[in-house]
Parts: structure tokens; sequence; C-alpha cells
């Protein structure tokens, strides 16, 4: 191709060989990281979303990389001669092609194509280079205007090009074509003929979408996920307690208690767990109070605490004491396919004796605060949850005060602790708690204490204060 100058500047001086094979050197050195990287990553050949989209990078660049090489191999040896028969093909699998070069002079008409070009626009090597009124022949019906459009301010603006448009070869195959070029101008400033670079880049862009494609799976995918944490919050608060603030119950009569809780989620981003509390006003004036946690994460979740909300409930309204309320609930859970109770606790609040009847099933028991100090309540006889069908729940009193102060709390509450140890931090707040005048700002303290550090899973505390 005849040398000349751009619109713009001069023609660039080839660079040294020397140079260029440094930087082919530092191409496949980095190529092989990028491979060495990529194994490391590649696991077991997971099928998930992310996996996908990272592996299509990873391929994405390496592809990359390989044709930089090829690239710089180009620039180094220089374009192949016109009249070669058959230009070498790229390699298998290759992003990009060789680039092609062509000019095209206005004043005779003339076109000089390199060889690369006829293997990219798929044409007979001895037949002579199309003009650039021949041009749009090779070009799909739907991309001939964005082309002409191109060529025009290139010609008659001065604009450089720089585009994109997809040919018709031989046999049917399309492929897409980047096309960059600038005019070249005669001493008295006018056009004088047009260069362009052009390279085939249809498996880079193949690529390029595979890249969205997994993209896009995966964010549908965590949008589905974030769907159904919304779903389930809905369901909550359409089904269960609300989870802040305090349990305002329809008084019938005195008040007996004062109430107030919270849900406390977990730090990361993980889907609404299955902790729960609940007070119920029963109506021989008796206070329900329940407190635990179901395994497993979602709506399914959800769906589960509620039937199981909607059991404890009905038994309680029915009569049924504490313990035998969990041995009916365990036979319940065993009649089912999977079993989703991890733990609870439950009490009944009697105020005429101001007396407390509780029964647990592998739960922390309550907390017993009163005059500055505090205690946990001595648990009853029993078993746990998952023994044997029919099996007793023993059941534990605990007479009242006025004033007295009863926190119930699932295990996740103080992080990084559990059982006893989370138990013996909570009674180191009975000091504070003691100045609190309502239940609502106790679960303040107690949220200020635990709530601000970083947790693990959801938790509950519900807090009652005797009033009469």
């Amino acid at each position: 191709m005849p040398s000349h100058l751009s619109a713009d500047r001069p023609a660039a001086q080839p660079p040294g060989r020397g140079s260029v094979d440094a930087l082919i050197s530092q191409t496949r050195r980095l190529k092989g990281d990028v491979d060495a990287v990529r194994r490391d990553a590649a696991g077991e050949g997971s099928d998930h979303p992310r996996e996908r989209w990272q592996r299509a990078l990873y391929d994405l660049a390496l592809h990359q990389l390989s044709d930089l090489d090829e690239h710089l191999a180009q620039l180094r040896d220089g374009p192949l001669p016109t009249a070669a028969p058959e230009p070498p093909a790229p390699p298998r699998g290759s992003l990009l092609s060789r680039v092609g070069s062509a000019e095209w002079n206005l004043l005779t008409d003339e076109a000089s194509w390199s060889g690369e070009l006829y293997q990219i626009l798929g044409r007979d090597p001895t037949a002579p280079p199309l003009t650039l009124d021949e041009l749009p022949s090779l070009v799909v019906d739907e991309d001939r205007p964005k082309l002409t459009a191109m060529v025009t301010n290139c010609l008659v603006d001065a604009r450089p090009i720089d585009g994109e448009f997809r040919i018709a070869r031989r046999g049917g195959d399309v492929r897409t074509v980047h096309m960059m070029g600038e005019p070249v101008l005669d001493t008295d400033g006018s056009t004088a003929s047009m260069w362009a670079v052009l390279r085939d880049v249809s498996e880079l862009r193949r690529s390029q979408r595979a890249v969205s494609e997994t993209r896009d799976s995966l964010h549908h995918r965590q949008e589905a996920a974030r769907s159904e944490q919304r779903l389930a919050v809905q369901l909550q608060e359409a089904v269960l307690p609300p989870w802040r603030g305090s349990l305002r119950l329809p008084h019938r009569g005195p008040r007996t208690l004062d109430l107030a809780s919270r849900h406390l989620p977990a730090s990361t981003n993980t889907m609404i767990g299955g902790d729960w509390y609940d007070a119920l006003e029963l109506t021989d004036g008796e206070t329900l109070l329940s407190v635990g946690d179901l395994t497993g994460q979602g709506v399914g979740v959800t769906s589960n605490m509620t039937m199981l909300l909607g059991a404890v409930r009905g038994m309680a309204m029915a009569g049924a004491q504490p313990g035998q309320l969990m041995a009916w609930l365990n036979q319940l859970l065993d009649a089912t396919v999977q079993p989703a109770l991890g733990s609870a606790v439950c009490c009944r609040y009697r105020p005429a004796t101001r007396t407390l009847v509780w029964a647990q099933a592998g739960h922390p028991a309550p907390l017993l605060f009163r005059d500055g100090t505090g205690r946990a309540l001595n648990a009853p006889d029993g078993v746990l949850l998952g023994a044997t069908s029919g099996a007793a729940y023993g059941q534990a009193e605990e007479t009242l005060q006025a004033g007295d102060l009863l926190l119930l709390h699932t295990d996740g509450l103080v992080p990084g602790h559990t059982g006893s140890a989370a138990a013996n931090l909570l009674l180191g707040l009975a000091p504070r708690l003691a100045g609190n005048r309502t239940a609502e700002d106790c679960v303040r303290s107690v949220v200020e204490e635990f709530g601000e550090s970083e947790r693990e899973d959801n938790a509950c505390v519900l807090v009652a204060r005797v009033m009469s």
C-alpha cells in the first residue's frame, strides 16, 4: 500500500524489531499467568451462573492475549503482499483475524488491498480489489446505510472512520468487521484518498455476548434471590408478629405485662432466617409468650413458621399447658416429611397468681432480672425435641413479682457466644436494665450492647416486665 499523510498527522515510523519482540515476550508471559490463574480458579467445573461467567471472562481474556500476540507478530513481520495466493488462516478459535489494510485513490479510482483483507472479506486474492462504490455489495442490507454514512463523513467532513458492519461472504457466512480509517489530503487540503484497516471481530463479539449472557444469568439469579427475600419479608409482615418495637396486645382487662421485642438481622446478605418471637393474650386472661428458631432460610421457612405459630397459638387457645404443647408440637413435626423446628421456649403467664409456667425444647432458658441482679430460670425436667413420639416434656413454674423483668432470646443474640456464655453476658446487663422504666427501654439497652456487632445469624429478643 503506498505511503501517505493522514488528515491529522504524518505516518508513524514502524517500530524497531527488537522492541516489538519484547512486547511479544511480555504478552506471552502474561498469557501464561492468566492461564495459570484460570486453572486454579476452575474448581470442580461448577455450572453455577457465577462460575460460568468467570470462565467466559477468562476465556475472553486469553483469546484477546493470543490475538494481541498475533497482531504484534504481524506488526513485526509487515503485511502480506497483495499477490499472495493463500494468506495464512488465523489460529483456530482466534477472536481477531489478522488485520487487513486498504487504500482507495479518489483521483484515479484505484484501490489497493493487502493480502489479509482478501481473506477477511472472503474474496479471491487474484481478483481486483473493490472500489468504494463496489464495497457495499459485500455488506448485509441492514448495515449498508451505516457504511455509507461512515465513508461519506470521512470523505466530505474529514472525520475518521471507526465502526462495525456485517458482511456476507460466499456460502452465506456472515461476519462482523471492524473498520478504522482516515482521509488522506493533498497539498491544497482536498481529500485525495482514504485508507483503512479492517479486522474480523465476529468471534470477539461472540465471546463478549457469552460474557454478557452469563453475567445476565447471574444477575437474574441474584434478582430472584432478592425477590424471594422481599416476598419472605412481605409474608412475615402479613402473617407474623411485627419484628420491631413493642408487642401491643388487645387488653380485655388490666394491663399485666409490658412487652417489647426486636428482630436483629444477620450482617451477611443471607436470606431471611427462621427466628421468631410471639405473644398472645389468651381467652382466660393469661398470656402466651414464645421464642424459637426454624432450620433453613427463605420463603419455605416463612411458610413453616406460619404453620408452626398457628399450631402453637391454636393449642394454647385450646388450653394446652407449655409441657403438653411441646409434646403435641413434637408429634406434629414427627408426622411431617421435614421437621423444621430447631429449638423453642414456651411460657404461659398467669396474672392472678403472677405465675410463669414454661417449657423448653433445646432452647436457652428465660432470664429473670430482679432488684438489679439476674439469673437463668432452672430448666424443667424433660426431653429434647426430636425424641420418640409421645415423649413428655417437663414444665417448670416460677412465681414473679411486680417489677420483675423476663428476657427470652434466641441463641444468636450475643455474637460469637452461645449457651451459658451468652446468658452470662446478658445477665451482666442487670444493673443497667434495673434503671430502665419500660420494656422498650430494656430492649434498646440490649440492642445497644449486642446489636451493633456483626452477626452470622438472625436473632430475636423478647422482654416482658411484670406490671401488677
